[in-house]
This record gives C-alpha cells, sequence and structure tokens, in this order.
C-alpha cells in the first residue's frame, strides 16, 4: 500500500476517469456567462427613474407599444363581453357612473402626474397624453375591475356591491389608472424577459432539473411575488392621490378594503405567497398615505370637507 497522499488521484487517472476541467473550460459555464451578460445589459439598458415614485423601474415595451397591446387585448374582452350579452349599454345607470368618475378621475391625471414628479424632483410624465380612454361595464358576478395599458377601463358589476359607495368606487378606478400610468404592464414584460433568459440560459446549460425547480421557486417568492405587490401598493398610493385630487373622499378606502378582506371568508394565502399584500398591511399603508392624500383633496377641491360627493 501507498503512503503517496496522491496516490488516489493518480490511481483515478490509470483508470480512465476524466480530468475535471477548470471553470472556464465548461462550455455550460460560458453559456450561463454569456446569457448573464447580455441579460444584465437588457435590464440596465431598460431601467428609468419613475416620476410617479421617485423609484428605479425597468420597462420591456414603448409607451407607444403599450397603447397599441392595451388596445388590442380590450376589443377582445369587450368583444367577448359583448357577444354573451354581458357589456352594459352606456344608457344604463352603471356605465354613467362608471363613466363620470372616469371623466373626474382622468380630468385630474396631469395635475397629479405633476405633483407627485415634483415631489420626487423629476420631470412629469407625459406618457398618458397619447391614452385613448375609455371605459366599459361588464354584467357579472366578479368583483374585478381593470385599466389595460392606453386607458381602457372596465368594470364588472360584481364589484359594485363591495364597493358600495361613489367615493370606494372611485378609489379602486383611481388605483387600476394608476397601474397603467405608472406603465406596470411594461415593467412586468422587462421582467418577464428577464426571467425567461434565466430559463432559457438554465436550460441550454444543462442544468439538473431539480436544481433548476429549487431556482424557480427562489424567483418565484423572492423576486416575481414582491414585484407584484409592491406594484399594488404603489398603485394604492397613486390612485388614492388621483381620487382625492378628483374630490372623492379617500378615506373611503379604508371601509372599502375592510369589506374585501372579508370576500371567500377571509381565507387568502400568506402575503409571501401572494402577489397583493395582506389586507391588513395594506389598510395600514393607505392610512399612512391619507394626510398627503387630504392635501391634494384641500388643493384640487377648495378646501372642500370629504364625503362632498355624497358617497352614493
Amino acid at each position: 500500500m501507498s503512503n503517496d497522499p496522491f496516490g488516489q488521484g493518480r490511481y483515478e487517472q490509470q483508470q480512465g476517469a476524466p480530468r475535471r476541467r477548470g471553470l472556464f473550460g465548461n462550455v455550460r459555464w460560458w453559456i450561463l456567462i454569456a446569457f448573464a451578460g447580455y441579460a444584465a445589459f437588457s435590464w440596465i439598458s431598460s431601467k428609468r427613474v419613475d416620476p410617479y415614485t421617485g423609484q428605479d423601474a425597468h420597462y420591456g415595451a414603448t409607451p407607444e407599444e403599450e397603447v397599441q397591446l392595451g388596445a388590442q387585448a380590450f376589443q377582445e374582452v369587450i368583444g367577448d363581453a359583448n357577444s354573451q350579452g354581458a357589456l352594459l349599454p352606456p344608457s344604463s345607470p352603471q356605465s354613467q357612473q362608471v363613466a363620470e368618475i372616469a371623466k373626474r378621475l382622468i380630468k385630474m391625471v396631469p395635475q397629479v402626474s405633476a405633483d407627485l414628479a415634483a415631489a420626487h424632483g423629476q420631470q412629469a410624465s407625459t406618457d398618458y397624453q397619447n391614452f385613448e380612454w375609455s371605459a366599459a361595464v361588464i354584467n357579472s358576478q366578479e368583483a374585478n375591475a381593470f385599466c389595460l395599458p392606453g386607458g381602457k377601463i372596465a368594470v364588472y358589476t360584481g364589484l359594485l356591491p363591495i364597493t358600495q359607495t361613489t367615493d370606494a368606487l372611485a378609489v379602486v378606478m383611481g388605483h387600476e389608472i394608476a397601474h397603467a400610468l405608472l406603465r406596470h404592464g411594461s415593467q412586468r414584460m422587462a421582467q418577464q424577459k428577464l426571467v425567461q433568459m434565466g430559463q432559457m440560459a438554465a436550460g441550454v446549460s444543462g442544468i439538473d432539473p431539480q436544481v433548476m425547480s429549487a431556482i424557480g421557486a427562489g424567483v418565484q417568492y423572492g423576486v416575481i411575488l414582491p414585484y407584484g405587490r409592491n406594484h399594488e401598493s404603489q398603485a394604492d398610493e397613486v390612485g388614492l392621490m388621483l381620487a382625492a385630487a378628483a374630490c372623492y373622499n379617500p378615506e373611503q378606502a379604508i371601509p372599502l378594503w375592510e369589506r374585501m378582506s372579508e370576500l371567500g371568508g377571509g381565507a387568502r394565502p400568506p402575503e409571501f405567497a401572494s402577489t397583493h399584500p395582506d389586507p391588513a398591511n395594506r389598510i395600514q399603508h393607505l392610512q399612512s398615505l391619507m394626510p398627503q392624500a387630504k392635501q391634494f383633496q384641500a388643493k384640487y377641491c377648495q378646501g372642500a370637507a370629504a364625503g362632498a360627493t355624497g358617497g352614493k
């Protein structure tokens, strides 16, 4: 028996065991490095400061492309609703209510955009000037509303029993409009592109499927879901200021989310596994925004008291 401490290594070589290649001799690592370099370049080059929040943001489409994509998606939604007889006519009370709220909120977009940008030392965005605003009401039990990129708004009638008041409905619609103003759709596209590039790199490089699964879970819970929750918080903030500037009562956001939290018997996944903040945390955030919202209301409503709309 040899006492040579390197004898085992020589034995493996003698039996034909392959030599281990260094990091830069492994093709898989070269692939990963190339993808990582391209992904980093793409991510960094898409970075801008969002004037509404003062935070760094990354965009995956131009404002013009967003308007086109939003219009296409809206036509599909409206077409499906119309074919099912679910699209309410403009003369319906629900459509008139939504149209009036949308009109008032949209009117205040330039002022709120300028004020929030000034608060963050940024030049105000003018992307909304290319928006093709419109609003529709869809007869459905679904408690939902959205505003697609480009200003296409839809409200489902299932939401109305939960909002209950005009002010609360304006808070919801302000929140949805804020998603479009903040260009969250384009930001999600940029994030999805980055994730897809990582998945392609991992697949081409031959990473073990179990490792891939673990990485995927880490990305989902550590990147994608927190990204979505941050977008919701941003839309809450911008939307609340928009509703307040349009002379709706921002305080109606609190009972609104208390009612929202009771949907489905209050059952929901933990916050870390959701794209939305926990209702309790959301309410706390909204409460912290009330002083600022009331300043917007006082500035643009000539000091009118909260609830001037009557809350009906």
